[in-house]
């Protein structure tokens, strides 16, 4: 009965979301879940949890909205720095974010977040921060939403290279968004952006997360498209990845 039930519901989550993503392939070696490993600072209870970042000193980073979903109006702090332990390190980014959503963390050991919505002023923005939570770059401007180059609509996710390049995306809601991977330098100046709404190759539809394999290449998850997409460095086209659902 209860394998019955089981292919029901795969049959009825198929049906639901078009052809059904092939996750069935080894899962790499991945053992135990460990519950309640960390806790937000003053007991409060977890919010929307949007990124979980290992440092290179083996330090964690935890990003999460604040309460429930949302950083809005919010005391407390959204970025949390725990040890492997679970201990908390260190919490900061108290009144500085809206919508915290994507998170990297670079070679030396930086944390980059963005702040994919506006409001009062803030978001719309993209953060570097120290090891010890000091803001060292900004990219965008504080709550303002826009098409023009070097500034965000939605900004979801964002990636380093090796030489410090950096790769921002955007796009998260339908409309109005950009759907485009913005590139600046390591100072955080503007070099180009390729993209553009649609579901051709190289067009977006909500570009949810961004990273770089060891080959250098940039691959974004098409979200809305249910693919990742894959480029060059320059934004050339080079693949697509179909074998997963959102």
């Amino acid at each position: 009965m209860r394998t019955l039930l089981f292919l029901l519901a795969t049959v009825a989550l198929a049906a639901n979301a078009g052809d059904p993503p092939l996750n069935n392939l080894p899962d790499g070696g991945y053992k135990l879940t460990v519950r309640d490993w960390a806790k937000p600072p003053g007991g409060v209870p977890w919010a929307a949890v949007t990124a979980v970042e290992v440092a290179p000193d083996g330090s964690i980073y935890v990003i999460h909205r604040c309460h429930d979903n949302s950083c809005a109006g919010r005391a407390e702090p959204p970025i949390l720095k725990f040890d492997a332990s679970g201990k908390l390190l260190k919490a900061w980014g108290e009144g500085m974010f809206v919508f915290p959503h994507g998170a990297t963390v670079d070679a030396q050991g930086n944390l980059w977040v963005t702040d994919e919505q506006g409001k009062d002023g803030k978001g719309q923005q993209v953060f570097k921060f120290n090891p010890e939570g000091k803001v060292l770059m900004t990219l965008g401007k504080a709550g303002v939403a826009s098409d023009a180059q070097g500034l965000f609509n939605q900004p979801t996710d964002v990636a380093i290279a090796p030489n410090g390049d950096i790769f921002v995306t955007e796009g998260h809601s339908p409309t109005p968004a950009n759907n485009r991977v913005q590139k600046f330098d390591k100072n955080g100046k503007f070099i180009k952006s390729w993209g553009h709404t649609g579901s051709g190759p190289g067009e977006f539809n909500a570009p949810h997360t961004i990273a770089l394999d060891s080959r250098g290449r940039v691959l974004v998850g098409d979200r809305n498209n249910n693919r990742i997409q894959i480029f060059d460095q320059d934004g050339k086209y080079i693949d697509t990845w179909m074998q997963w659902g959102r």
